[in-house]
């Protein structure tokens, strides 16, 4: 398939260009952290769901748009490009895809006219501990009577002090099973975590939670496999967020080696500047084929599609700390200050990088599937 985007893909890109960059500018972000770290702003939400964002990667058969993941990878690299804060990434790429990938239609037809309304915001609790991994896990639920009872703990839970409902991914004997749990249920603590992008994530210990049995995503589906697929998404979506973080970084510094003077000469004027300048552009075109790719794989079935997840994981973790890396040193000083927007990009890429798995984790993952 041709990597390049339907003239549909394109209009909605646009579309989120323009809105973005009219309402939700980096200096929105800076309000948003200095009010005591709010993590987004309503108004701008309500507005995300009156574009149709919230129904991208709903099916047609329960009133959504079902507009495929590189309609929604479109909108999460403007995202990255704006710094915007939303539950986009949590409640729509992750906990809409759950729920889309699971075989609980009861909770379908429950549940996604909330989300469609942009009133039901979900939240995927999976890690625990340091490391990014999908196969063992503490957090345990036991079946009694119609009731499975939790307890374990997860960390990272991205939007975790917002949303209605979460997506937790238990153990059960030697398989995985995922629960839809209310926020509001006896017996969870929440506590809020702010990282160095000043987004808003939590903590959350389960403790003798009940739950109803119909609360189960994976009625007959494998819950190993139900992980890796909602995991083939993840990756893929927040690549496509690092690709716009990569994009404007790039942007930005350019923009900069244009306009600062140094001994009275242009900087950009420098050849050596040029060069460290071309060799960015050169990744960053290379980044953009494999995050389409990956995207196009989900939307098509392909087989394969974890592993093109994998690799854009991998590249653009790779590819977003060189890029941001050099726009601070060709920035100067000033690029670390709070006065200069460019830092913040190198903050929220140094914790998406790490979300599901940073380069390592991925190109270990890639090793494995090729039989290394």
């Amino acid at each position: 398939m041709a990597l390049i985007l339907t003239e549909e893909q394109k209009m909605l890109k646009d579309s989120a260009k323009e809105l973005l960059a009219t309402k939700s500018p980096v200096s929105k972000m800076r309000d948003l952290r200095n009010s005591k770290y709010t993590p987004y702003d309503p108004k701008l939400w309500d507005e995300m769901v009156s574009m149709g964002w919230s129904a991208l990667t709903i099916p047609e058969s329960y009133n959504g748009l079902d507009f495929g993941f590189v309609g929604l990878g479109q909108v999460l690299e403007q995202t990255g490009r704006n710094l915007s804060k939303s539950p986009l990434v949590s409640s729509i790429l992750l906990g809409t895809s759950a729920l889309r990938l699971s075989d609980n239609e009861i909770l379908k037809a429950k549940l996604f006219p909330g989300i469609m309304e942009g009133t039901c915001k979900l939240a995927f609790a999976m890690q625990e501990g340091i490391y990014h991994q999908t196969k063992l896990f503490k957090t345990s639920a036991v079946l009694e009577d119609e009731n499975y009872t939790i307890n374990g703990s997860k960390t990272i839970v991205i939007d975790g002090t917002t949303a209605d409902h979460y997506i937790v991914v238990c153990q059960i004997n030697d398989n995985l099973s995922l629960f839809i749990i209310d926020s509001n249920s006896k017996g969870i603590t929440i506590s809020k975590k702010i990282l160095m992008d000043s987004g808003s994530y939590a903590d959350v210990t389960f403790k003798n939670v009940s739950v109803s049995a119909e609360n189960q995503l994976n009625i007959k589906l494998d819950g190993s496999q139900l992980l890796d697929q909602i995991m083939t998404i993840a990756y893929a979506g927040i690549s496509a967020e690092l690709l716009g973080i990569c994009k404007q970084s790039f942007d930005i510094t350019i923009k900069y080696l244009k306009e600062r003077q140094q001994f009275g000469v242009i900087i950009g004027t420098y050849q050596a500047l040029q060069h460290r300048a071309v060799i960015l552009f050169s990744e960053i075109e290379l980044c953009k084929s494999i995050v389409l790719k990956a995207l196009q794989a989900i939307d098509n079935n392909d087989p394969e599609a974890l592993k093109y997840s994998h690799l854009a994981k991998a590249k653009l973790c790779k590819t977003t700390k060189l890029v941001t890396n050099e726009a601070i040193q060709l920035h100067g000083g000033i690029g670390v200050t709070d006065d200069a927007d460019i830092g913040f990009y190198l903050k929220r890429a140094r914790v998406a990088k790490q979300l599901f798995g940073d380069y390592n984790y991925h190109l270990d993952q890639l090793a494995v599937i090729k039989g290394y």
